[in-house]
């Protein structure tokens, strides 16, 4: 019955006769899933496991699309220059930029939240400290930043060492990248919160500090948050598929989307343009539907936009 009439009041709310009146939203959030789904199981709707070096046919190299002259239709979207299926390796690619991408989001929403009520919470040289530091952050791109990163890991770890924890590597570069934007809006709401009069209530009866921020300024900032979460996760993709295609990315032999970029690129203008044009169709759609996604999502919870 609970679960029933939840459910009848999100039927009822805003946000989904928003998403409801919103075509282009429909279709953005049919794409993201789908891209999603196809990530999530890419082992076992793949037509090939495009990394096993035991199935691959060097014969198969250079199969232009199905729909072409010499196409075949056991690849659809064509092979590689190894004979890899190209919808194959998207599949997975795009299974490794959205990992590396979700990891990212999750250590800059963690980050920028906690620093943000540290901030508005404590005040002085704390809220001082914390904020000079996301104003400097924001005049470096952040691909500068995590190119920084994973720059200094290259030097400081072996280079097999540096492959093997290559994901990780640019979890951390990419999330150390993006944590101001969530701080800078988590401070706001919190400095917007902490003086009124259930949080003042709450100090008299005498509930921690930390407790107050965390069970009842947080919530308040969880709006806000989600919208930049749902855009710079599209940001973080193209900084793993820009950083990827840079070659100080995933290694070849964990492709992501941006690593499929940068080997079919070398073979664009040698007239094997699959290779490299249906990574780059994946990319851009992927990131245009979650910005989409994004962009409603901010424009939904903005009271004075209904």
């Amino acid at each position: 019955m609970a679960d029933t009439t939840a459910l009848a009041r999100f039927r009822d709310s805003d946000i989904w006769w928003s998403f409801r009146r919103s075509p282009t939203t429909v279709v953005a959030a049919v794409v993201t899933v789908l891209f999603f789904m196809g990530a999530i199981f890419a082992p076992w709707v793949a037509p090939y496991n495009p990394f096993d070096v035991k199935s691959l046919n060097l014969m198969d190299a250079f199969t232009p699309p199905a729909w072409n002259s010499g196409g075949s239709a056991a690849h659809l979207l064509g092979t590689d220059n190894q004979g890899r299926d190209v919808l194959s390796a998207i599949l997975y690619g795009t299974r490794v930029s959205l990992m590396i991408g979700l990891a990212a989001i999750v250590l800059s929403v963690t980050t920028g939240v906690l620093l943000g009520l540290l901030a508005g919470f404590r005040g002085g040289w704390v809220e001082a400290i914390i904020m000079r530091l996301a104003d400097i952050q924001l005049t470096v791109p952040a691909i500068l930043i995590a190119l920084t990163l994973d720059g200094v890991a290259r030097a400081a770890l072996p280079k097999h060492v540096h492959d093997e924890i290559a994901i990780w590597v640019l979890v951390i570069s990419i999330g150390v990248a993006y944590w101001p934007q969530f701080a800078r809006v988590t401070r706001a709401t919190t400095l917007a919160e902490k003086h009124k009069d259930y949080v003042n209530a709450a100090r008299i009866i005498g509930v921690p500090g930390a407790r107050i921020a965390l069970a009842h300024v947080l919530p308040n900032a969880w709006g806000p948050v989600l919208v930049i979460a749902t855009i710079e996760l599209a940001l973080a993709v193209i900084a793993e598929a820009s950083l990827s295609y840079l070659g100080v990315g995933m290694p070849a032999t964990q492709p992501s989307l941006g690593t499929l970029i940068r080997i079919g690129n070398a073979f664009l203008f040698s007239g094997e343009w699959w290779i490299v044009i249906f990574p780059v169709f994946a990319l851009v759609i992927l990131s245009l539907s979650v910005n989409i996604l994004g962009d409603w999502l901010r424009d939904a919870l903005n009271p004075k936009l209904r």
